[in-house]
């Protein structure tokens, strides 16, 4: 189930506030725990017993952990990364052994099993993992509530594409969250947002960048190219921080203050600035849960640089068992070690307008290895991006991308909505009452379009599903 569909928004999400209201106070996590089983259920099936696994262990493991905190802390990271090994890598593996196999002329005694893959997995066992080392660290003390506990790792608005909420940012709200008419309104307003986001500028967007996507490489020309680069730039963006922003709304709307994920990544600087700004909940678990514990930049610049490669591969990893998605992680820890060797030196002396350009290329080349089947795929791409070939009309038409008077507003309404212009003039002005009723009547308008969207289209993916 995904939060654009007419289903969730006029089914399933009524009836869930409906319920959780009507519920008294101190039964609201029984209500919003058996919503959350409902609505994974409904699309995973039986692999919600998956996530109830998940839950109970944790539960168990991390009261252990205060009693025997090493053996616990084992047992945790074995389960817990086991799991997601086995349901996320164990086929990439096998595959490899396989082709190994085969480009040796042997008989492989292993083959590719065909493991589904559970949405959200790499979310809520990122989670779980967070809670049973902070319990670990003496960071907060294990829950005596499993229904408490289970409602913080299976809630629903963060489910199944984050962002990746820690027990410590929420562990007050768990119990003691209020719900009034101005975090109501606020958490409407910010899944409205996100909901635009998604089916008024990511699909569009989308629809761009597959259709360059689906080409063969050879076939293209470089104008061709970008248009597929830049599309699938902004696709990713609008998608997963649209979806960020529903999750964020609706967790206000339950009482609960989910951290922001996304902070303008596209207006950095430097590729150290746009991971400041980009998926903040991954970016600064890795950092917390992995480049501080293997010793951060305190073992000398040569073990700094390590750490930097080891977080980036695995956070190429995280995103999908596939090797272009290694190749983009270390695409970026090439550059911020880069940076940390004195390219940022280099660009602080230079034009702001120069330091943004360095930032969007090399981000918009890392995505392009992110969306690309295979490495070598994404390096004939980028290739043909700079080669400055001619393709055909023919092409273009084969592809539907001889772009519609729409598509090219999208692409306008894309980069203003990529700055945060629009954002800090409503801050600015939020005191003027016409302000406030133009803004009113523009959340109205967005939600209708979408709403219209959704109906008029069966296009309708989310990116961070698959991960």
């Amino acid at each position: 189930m995904v939060f654009s569909s007419l289903f969730f928004l006029f089914a399933f999400l009524p009836i869930a506030f409906l319920l959780y209201f009507i519920t008294p106070v101190k039964y609201r996590n029984y209500t919003l725990f058996l919503e959350s089983l409902f609505f994974y259920s409904f699309g995973e099936g039986v692999l919600v017993f998956l996530l109830l696994f998940s839950s109970v262990f944790n539960y168990f493991v991390a009261r252990w952990i205060e009693k025997e905190k090493k053996k616990g802390l084992i047992l945790s990271l074995v389960v817990n990364l086991g799991m997601l090994f086995c349901f996320k890598y164990l086929d990439f593996t096998l595959g490899n052994i396989v082709r190994v196999f085969e480009a040796l002329h042997m008989e492989c005694p292993v083959h590719v099993i065909g493991i589904l893959l559970p949405i959200g997995i790499s979310f809520y066992t990122f989670q779980a993992l967070s809670y049973c080392i902070d319990v670990y660290y003496g960071r907060i003390n294990a829950s005596r509530s499993y229904i408490d506990f289970a409602t913080y790792l299976c809630m629903f608005p963060q489910l199944v594409a984050g962002p990746i909420v820690r027990y410590t940012d929420i562990e007050k709200q768990i119990n003691n969250r209020k719900t009034n008419l101005d975090n109501i309104s606020a958490g409407i307003e910010r899944f409205i947002i996100g909901l635009a986001k998604k089916v008024l500028l990511a699909n569009p967007m989308a629809a761009v960048a597959d259709g360059v996507f689906k080409l063969p490489v050879d076939d293209l020309s470089t104008s061709l190219a970008w248009l597929g680069a830049v599309a699938y730039t902004f696709q990713i963006f609008f998608d997963f921080s649209g979806y960020s922003d529903m999750a964020i709304g609706l967790g206000k709307i339950f009482g609960y203050d989910f951290l922001e994920n996304f902070n303008f990544p596209y207006v950095a600087k430097s590729i150290k600035e746009f991971w400041r700004r980009w998926h903040i909940s991954m970016s600064t678990w890795f950092r917390d849960y992995v480049y501080i514990p293997l010793g951060g930049n305190r073992k000398g610049n040569i073990r700094t640089y390590v750490n930097l490669l080891i977080v980036f591969m695995v956070t190429g990893m995280w995103h999908g068992a596939s090797w272009h998605f290694l190749a983009w992680g270390l695409f970026h820890g090439f550059f911020l070690v880069m940076e940390r060797l004195g390219f940022s030196k280099i660009l602080e002396k230079i034009p702001s307008f120069f330091q943004h350009l360095y930032a969007l290329l090399v981000i918009l080349i890392g995505w392009v290895i992110f969306r690309a089947e295979s490495v070598p795929i994404a390096f004939r791409y980028i290739t043909k991006m700079f080669s400055f070939s001619e393709g055909s009309i023919e092409t273009a038409i084969q592809g539907n991308l001889l772009l519609s008077s729409f598509e090219v507003l999208v692409f306008i309404l894309a980069i203003f909505f990529s700055i945060p212009f629009a954002k800090n003039m409503v801050a600015k002005y939020s005191t003027k009452k016409y302000v406030e009723w133009g803004w009113m009547a523009f959340l109205l308008m967005i939600f209708v379009l979408s709403v219209i969207f959704i109906n008029s289209s069966g296009y309708n993916p989310f990116i961070y599903f698959r991960f």
